[in-house]
C-alpha cells in the first residue's frame, strides 16, 4: 500500500488569466471542449439564496435520458443518425462502466462514436482502432474512433457495414446509456426510445448556505493565492469538509490559504446530471451579471467536472483514471470582468487546451 502511494501520479494543471471584455479569450471554446459534465459547483461569497435569474437557469436545464442495456448499434441506427446525429443534436455516454475495466461509449455532438474496449472485445469487433495510450506495453486496452457524419460511414457504405456487423453480430456489445438533446429535439427521440426500457431525468440541485467561512481574500490578479491550495480550498468548501484546522492536525491538514478573510455566509450550490457545454455557457453569463450588481465580496467561483469513466477528455482526446481521473475546470470570475481559469486533468492525459 505505502508503494503505491509512492507512485501516486503527479496531476496536469494549466492557469490561465484573461478578461470577458478581450476579444482574444478562449475562455468559451474551452468550454465547450468538455463535452460530459456530471456536476457544476458554484459558490457565492455573502449570498444566502440563488438569485432569481440563477434560479431560472437551474430550472431550464434540459433533462436527459437513462437508457437500460443499449445495443450500440442501435446508435448506428439510420433514422436516428439523420435525425439526431447528422444535425449535431445529441451526446450520450456509458453508464457505470469504468474505463480502466469494462468497455465504454461515447458519442460525441459533433457525430464522433469512441469506444474503448478491452482486448478480446476489440479482436470480436475486428474493425480498425489503435493501443490505447495508457498501456502501450501490454496492449490489453483498445480505442476505436469513428466520424459518423463521414461519408465513408453512410448508411449501406463499406465502413458504416462493417461497424454495423461488428457491434450487432459479433460483439454485441450493450450497455446503460446517458443520452443528452439541446432544448426542444426530445421529441424525436421518442420512437428510438420507445424500444427500449428508459427513464427521463431531470438535473438534481442542491444548495446549501454557510456561515461564518474562512475564506482566501481573492483579487483579480490572484499573486499572493496558490492555485492548488485554492482548488483544495474550493473541493473542500463543496464537499463541507472544514479547514479549521492547524497544520499540524493529525486528522486533517486542511487549511484556508494565506491572506484570509472571513465571510458572514457564503452559498454553496451544485447541479448534478448530464450536462451539456451550452449549459455551463448560460451559467456564466448569469454569473456575469449577478456580479454587476453591487455586492459586499467582488467574486463568486464556478467548477465544472467531467466524468470520471468518461472515455475521452478535453476535445474527444483519450481519457485514462488509473489512480486519478481528474477531469475539470474551475473558474474564478470578477466584478471587473476578468477572470482566472484552472484547468485540471490526470498527468496521463493530453494537457488541457
Amino acid at each position: 500500500m505505502f508503494g503505491d502511494l509512492e507512485r501516486t501520479p503527479r496531476t496536469l494543471l494549466v492557469c490561465e488569466r484573461s478578461s470577458f471584455l478581450d476579444e482574444k479569450n478562449r475562455l468559451s471554446s474551452q468550454v465547450e471542449q468538455l463535452h460530459f459534465n456530471y456536476k457544476v459547483s458554484m459558490l457565492l461569497p455573502e449570498c444566502s439564496s440563488a438569485p432569481s435569474h440563477l434560479e431560472a437557469v437551474f430550472n431550464s436545464i434540459n433533462s436527459f435520458y437513462l437508457i437500460r442495456k443499449l445495443p450500440i448499434h442501435e446508435l448506428l441506427d439510420k433514422h436516428f443518425l439523420e435525425t439526431a446525429v447528422h444535425q449535431g443534436r445529441v451526446s450520450g455516454l456509458s453508464y457505470g462502466t469504468r474505463i480502466d475495466e469494462d468497455n465504454c461509449v461515447a458519442l460525441m455532438p459533433n457525430g464522433h462514436l469512441s469506444l474503448s474496449l478491452d482486448k478480446d472485445s476489440f479482436e470480436v469487433l475486428g474493425v480498425e482502432g489503435k493501443p490505447s495510450r495508457f498501456n502501450q506495453r501490454t496492449n490489453s486496452r483498445f480505442v476505436v474512433s469513428v466520424d459518423l457524419t463521414d461519408s465513408s460511414m453512410a448508411p449501406g457504405g463499406r465502413g458504416y457495414q462493417r461497424l454495423v456487423t461488428g457491434l450487432k453480430s459479433r460483439l454485441q456489445l450493450k450497455t446503460d446509456f446517458l443520452l443528452s438533446h439541446p432544448p426542444g429535439c426530445g421529441a424525436s427521440l421518442h420512437a428510438f426510445l420507445s424500444r427500449y426500457d428508459w427513464s427521463e431525468h431531470k438535473p438534481e440541485i442542491r444548495s446549501h448556505t454557510l456561515t461564518d467561512l474562512s475564506s482566501p481574500l481573492l483579487t483579480s490578479d490572484l499573486q499572493s493565492c496558490d492555485p492548488r491550495r485554492l482548488l483544495e480550498w474550493l473541493g473542500a468548501v463543496d464537499a463541507h469538509v472544514s479547514c479549521e484546522n492547524s497544520s499540524s492536525s493529525f486528522l486533517s491538514s486542511l487549511v484556508c490559504p494565506e491572506p484570509r478573510t472571513r465571510l458572514s455566509q457564503a452559498l454553496s450550490v451544485s447541479v448534478c446530471g448530464l450536462l451539456r457545454p451550452q449549459d455551463v455557457q448560460q451559467l456564466i453569463q448569469q454569473i456575469r451579471c449577478y456580479l454587476e450588481q453591487p455586492r459586499l465580496e467582488n467574486w463568486v467561483s464556478l467548477t465544472v467536472h467531467g466524468f470520471v469513466d468518461s472515455p475521452v477528455s478535453w476535445g474527444g482526446e483519450e481519457h485514462g483514471v488509473l489512480r486519478g481521473g481528474d477531469n475539470f475546470y474551475s473558474l474564478l470570475m470578477f466584478h471587473d470582468h476578468t477572470y482566472q481559469l484552472h484547468l485540471a486533468t490526470g498527468a496521463h492525459d493530453t494537457c488541457p487546451p
